[in-house]
């Protein structure tokens, strides 16, 4: 192994760890408890080490959004695979989708609700963005008609699962009533027969 290869990999692997002690920092405290100066303590590292690596919180909420997307690509493609029928693939990504929210609030926030500098819906979006949205529409495609925007139409879902999904976490919608909620909108995609 060549000192470059090696610095490489630990440069790496910092990478890793300042991400990593940034997600679960979040999860654990909230965004407002990231600060560079917290992070340098968790990880035992100073500030310029993780200056060296990100701009700045910014830019370790972006890199955090981007490994959450994977997470997230990962279980809506377990939910849609192990699904049997067009109908239970949408609803279990629905499902799916809704858990991640549920289990992981502020990585789902990273990802969705907080401004960060990531190109979303663009072909320069990061390939896990593209997973996870391309995980959303290998759910709807089956059940588009024909001609139509299967694109459009998984924003549409989309934006209808984050709608019910923000909704809810925020209080304005009682939680107790999101599975039906859910089975209405799964309803109004994929009627009942239509499989």
């Amino acid at each position: 192994m060549t000192i470059q290869t090696r610095r490489e990999r630990e440069r790496a692997e910092r990478e890793r760890l300042i991400v990593t002690a940034a997600r679960e920092l979040a999860e654990a405290e909230g965004w407002d408890a990231v600060t560079t100066r917290r992070l340098a303590e968790e990880i035992e590292y100073s500030q310029p080490v993780l200056y060296s690596h990100f701009k700045g919180k910014g830019a370790i909420m972006a890199a955090v959004a981007v490994q959450g997307c994977a997470d997230l690509a990962d279980e809506l493609r377990a939910a849609r695979t192990a699904a049997g029928s067009a109908r239970e693939a949408l609803a279990a990504v629905g499902g799916a989708y809704t858990a991640f929210a549920r289990r992981r609030p502020a990585l789902y926030d990273a990802i969705f609700t907080l401004p960060v500098d990531l190109p979303f819906a663009t072909p320069e979006a990061p390939a896990a963005l593209q997973d996870a949205f391309g995980e959303l529409l290998q759910a709807v495609e089956p059940i588009a008609a024909e001609g139509e925007d299967t694109g459009l139409l998984t924003e549409t879902y989309w934006a209808g699962l984050h709608g019910l999904v923000t909704l809810m976490r925020s209080g304005r919608l009682p939680e107790e009533a999101h599975e039906r909620r859910l089975a209405l909108l799964i309803g109004h995609f994929v009627p009942q027969g239509m499989d």
